[in-house]
């Protein structure tokens, strides 16, 4: 219950900002409420009016059936401006946490999304954020309303008869226990539904994405495995949740109907005795109903409220997560880099107890061309990472132009990075806003121009509208979204620039082509190229040699062949034969 308490507060922290639209909608459930809980009276009026033969008073009966209509009609207008508010309310919340939260996304560090899975952080922004909204409109609606209408029928009820009004009151908890015993174990299957619900939304979002190599690997059968699975799990602790939840109703049914019986019993022996007249018994009547009728609701929003708040504590759960440090007041704005790039005694682990990297040590001055070799896992991507400050170093530090990156604003850092990637990745856009991400301002002439010298624009041609083509991430092969990846950077052409295995989906005759691209850019900047292409090692100003986090080996390609050792081993078993 405490985490219950701390989800609501942060929940009411999000909906003080609607305070005035908030008063407005309860004093328009005042006036439903109202509304509702005097018309049983006029009931009562007109059952005595007419209580027997001969003993009509239609004057009365009238006057009774115009006050009705009157309050009917009031009542539906509040009840549109009320649901109306609320709707306005509840929307507008949902839209700020939403928001709060896909901003927060923006902030988290990328370790963060290193360690989670997509689909989980998707169903949170998305999923959860529905979930929360659902119960959060029915508690607005109902909830207020319900605690109004008990209160309300009590005084009512009080009224027309204290004693029978005491024993409605006498029996009343155990519809609370009887809500709140249910209540008290649907939260937890609600999370573990939501939790559930996220891991088949990410295994789901997994195997779409990669449904071609699920079948080029013939992996249906393990894939319907793994998805039957958590389906499996995901209907158990569904079928629990909403077995707990679905009893809710009928339980205090019960106890209504045992509210209402003895009401009955007593009020008619009320009558007998002269106590009340049939118009009240009427009304008292409809009183005990209507008082048992908002327990019924309160249980089921306090249902819908337990679903909610485990979708709403998943989703503060991310917005809590620790954004990455922010740059310091003073951080200096790198501008034109002359690419003097300082590494000095780095160490760097994703999780402390497994080291990775460690003692790394290195002088790059302005313009050289650096190419990183080594095993896979031995740490070269991740050695890219802390250039980007994607990680921040455990130990030791790397330097800019003479700055530590740590004192350097990241976007200025970042920007004086050209980076193209194994991975590629194509944006829903034309063709023209992918290649000038890096450049918005660019023109068609820059752009055309970029195109060329990266042999792109073969292509980008022939594509039924050229530059104002629209592209996902399946309108174009893997070798023309990586040509399309160079083109960005050639665009830009920053002082400093990443290559990581950057030619790896492109056929034997566009890499050449692009190895000439390669050479404009790389001229007179400074370059980190993790490659196992010969052409590009061989040209290095110096070969860094990775093994299991640490450079081992360092020079130029004929250096390191004449020392005979690791490279020289490493360049006999990868590289002798494409020599040949």
């Amino acid at each position: 219950m405490g985490r219950n308490k701390e989800t609501m507060k942060r929940v009411l922290k999000f909906i003080s900002p609607y305070k005035a639209k908030i008063i407005i909608m309860l004093l328009t459930a005042l006036v439903t409420v109202g509304f509702t809980l005097y018309t049983p009276i006029l009931i009562g009026n007109g059952v005595d009016n007419i209580v027997g033969p001969g003993n009509v008073n239609t004057a009365g009966l009238l006057k009774v059936l115009g006050a009705l209509a009157v309050i009917v009609v009031g009542n539906a207008v509040s009840q549109w401006v009320m649901n109306l508010l609320t709707n306005q309310v509840t929307y507008s919340v949902v839209q700020d946490v939403r928001s709060q939260a896909f901003a927060h996304l923006q902030e988290v560090p990328v370790s963060y999304i290193d360690a989670n899975q997509p689909g989980d952080i998707l169903s949170r922004i998305v999923s959860d954020v529905s979930q929360f909204s659902d119960g959060l409109l029915m508690g607005f609606t109902q909830l207020f309303t319900g605690v109004l209408t008990i209160f309300g029928t009590i005084g009512f009820m009080l009224s027309i008869s204290v004693k029978i009004t005491v024993i409605v009151i006498l029996l009343t908890p155990i519809s609370l226990f009887v809500a709140s015993f249910i209540a008290g174990r649907t939260f937890r299957m609600f999370q573990e539904q939501s939790e559930k619900r996220a891991e088949m939304t990410s295994i789901v979002e997994e195997l779409v994405g990669n449904q071609k190599i699920v079948q080029a690997f013939s992996y249906e059968e393990r894939a319907n495995e793994r998805f039957g699975k958590v389906n499996e799990e995901l209907r158990v602790c569904g079928i629990k949740a909403i077995f707990f939840s679905s009893i809710t109703n009928p339980s205090t049914r019960f106890v209504n109907g045992l509210v209402y019986t003895a009401v009955g019993i007593f009020g008619a022996f009320t009558v007998i005795k002269g106590g009340m007249t049939v118009g009240q018994l009427t009304s008292f009547l409809n009183y005990a109903n209507q008082y048992t009728k908002p327990f019924n609701e309160i249980s089921g929003v306090i249902t819908e409220l337990e679903n909610a708040l485990a979708c709403a504590k998943r989703l503060f759960d991310f917005i809590d997560t620790p954004a990455q440090e922010p740059d310091a007041p003073d951080a200096w704005e790198l501008e034109k880099a002359d690419g003097r790039v300082s590494v000095e005694s780095v160490s760097f682990s994703y999780r402390k107890e497994v080291p990775l990297l460690t003692d790394i040590s290195i002088d790059v001055k302005p313009g050289q061309r650096i190419a990183i070799v080594g095993p896979t896992g031995c740490g070269k991507s991740t050695f890219i990472n802390l250039l980007m400050r994607f990680y921040d170093v455990n130990a030791g530090s790397i330097s800019v132009d003479g700055k530590q990156i740590r004192d350097i604003t990241r976007h200025s850092l970042r920007s004086s990075y050209g980076m193209v990637l194994q991975e590629t990745w194509i944006k829903n856009g034309t063709v023209r806003d992918n290649i000038s991400i890096g450049k918005p301002e660019a023109t068609d002439t820059e752009i055309i121009e970029a195109a060329k010298l990266t042999h792109s624009w073969e292509f980008i041609r022939r594509l039924p509208k050229g530059l104002d083509t629209m592209l996902n991430e399946d309108s174009l092969s893997q070798g023309q979204k990586q040509l399309l990846c160079i083109t960005r950077v050639m665009l830009c052409l920053p002082p400093m620039l990443i290559l990581d295995e950057a030619t790896s989906s492109i056929d034997t005759r566009t890499e050449l082509q692009i190895q000439e691209a390669f050479e404009r850019m790389m001229e007179g900047r400074t370059s980190f190229i993790v490659a196992h292409r010969l052409s590009t090692i061989r040209n290095a100003d110096l070969i860094l040699v990775m093994k299991d986090g640490s450079i081992i080996e360092q020079g130029t390609h004929d250096e390191l062949i004449a020392k005979g050792g690791f490279y020289h081993t490493l360049y006999n078993s990868q590289f002798a034969k494409v020599s040949e």
